[in-house]
């Protein structure tokens, strides 16, 4: 094989953890169909590109929102939820993928009795069902959608507390998401320190456009602080918030294609990967929204590689460094190193 397919092959062998990954945006045009199937939609009705942004292609950041809400209307009963998380850890486990962190906001559905409680129910036993069958470890964040109400951001935390005992350590932690254009993230702070005080971790959408750059929410969420900044698009535009991520040493999750295509980014040479990891700063690339944004992990690793001249011995690196940054116990940790390990001198020696 030529060497770019020598490096693609290498990328999908590549032991790799996933960090930033949305339920809903994770399920690809397969799932789709067959939740279409479930709801008596037929497949082929379904318009070209309304649940996806192709090869080539980039759309403003709200297209994706719109997209969501399609998805989210095939999947609104709990057997819909079990299947679509059910395919995505399948997916991602064919893709290498070792240890996954999804993250979902919990929906209630009258009509269709679905809860809060019967989502992550439903989502907590599809992990379960893949535990022995798929060669990947999966935990789970439960969404706050900027979108929803103090008091249903508080509920949710609440949710996540129950299920991080009920789990036995499957939930890990609380992720602050959503239309980055509404609300203020502000107005969560007090609910994110609730979480925070019942040992749950943060991961949060930071200045993913250029507006929150200056906004007074984006230093606030700063001095939380979290455990991971999702995007972190435009903090380095901004030499105070940068300084205040590099002095607290918050990992960022990278999601290349995702930023392209929804145009926060003009090209993948420009992404700032490459501002944080010139300077060592912790990096963890991620997918984002792998179904809609038609993409992989691996795919990521590739593009990293390709734009800014990493090596295999430097994607293997970001790729071992990740494991540091999940929210994984220690013990587990230490598995996952082992685990990598095990596999990097026959990885490495392949050309």
């Amino acid at each position: 094989m030529d060497e770019a397919e020598g490096l693609a092959e290498f990328c999908r062998r590549l032991p790799k953890a996933e960090l930033h990954a949305h339920l809903s945006g994770s399920v690809t045009e397969a799932t789709i169909q067959k939740l279409q199937v479930k709801k008596g939609v037929a497949p082929d009705h379904a318009h070209q590109g309304d649940t996806s942004i192709g090869k080539g292609e980039t759309r403003q950041l709200q297209e994706p929102f719109r997209i969501f809400k399609i998805i989210q209307e095939l999947s609104d009963t709990e057997e819909a939820i079990f299947m679509m998380t059910e395919d995505v850890i399948s997916e991602f486990a064919a893709d290498g993928v070792r240890y996954l962190e999804l993250r979902s906001t919990p929906r209630h559905v009258p009509h269709t009795g679905m809860t809060p409680s019967s989502y992550v129910e439903s989502i907590l036993s599809a992990i379960q069902t893949c535990k022995d069958r798929e060669d990947v470890v999966v935990r789970l964040l439960l969404a706050i959608d900027r979108r929803q109400s103090v008091e249903t951001a508080m509920n949710t935390v609440r949710l996540a507390q129950e299920y991080a005992l009920r789990s036995h350590g499957v939930v890990v932690g609380i992720d602050l998401s959503g239309n980055p254009a509404v609300g203020d993230g502000r107005d969560f702070i007090p609910v994110l320190k609730e979480a925070q005080n019942c040992g749950l971790k943060l991961a949060l959408h930071i200045a993913e456009i250029s507006q929150q750059a200056t906004a007074p929410e984006t230093g606030a969420l700063l001095l939380l602080p979290p455990d991971r900044v999702g995007h972190g698009t435009f903090i380095h535009h901004n030499p105070d918030l940068a300084a205040m991520v590099a002095d607290k040493n918050i990992p960022l999750e990278l999601c290349l294609t995702s930023n392209v295509k929804a145009q926060t980014v003009a090209s993948y040479g420009e992404h700032h990967f490459q501002h944080w990891y010139s300077r060592k700063h912790p990096c963890v690339l991620c997918t984002d929204d792998k179904g809609v944004f038609c993409t992989t992990l691996s795919e990521e690793y590739r593009l990293a590689a390709e734009t800014f001249g990493l090596s295999r011995p430097d994607l293997w690196d970001l790729s071992f460094s990740s494991i540091a940054h999940t929210f994984a116990g220690e013990d587990l940790k230490q598995q996952l190193r082992l685990r990598w390990n095990s596999e990097k001198n026959k990885l490495l020696q392949t050309r």
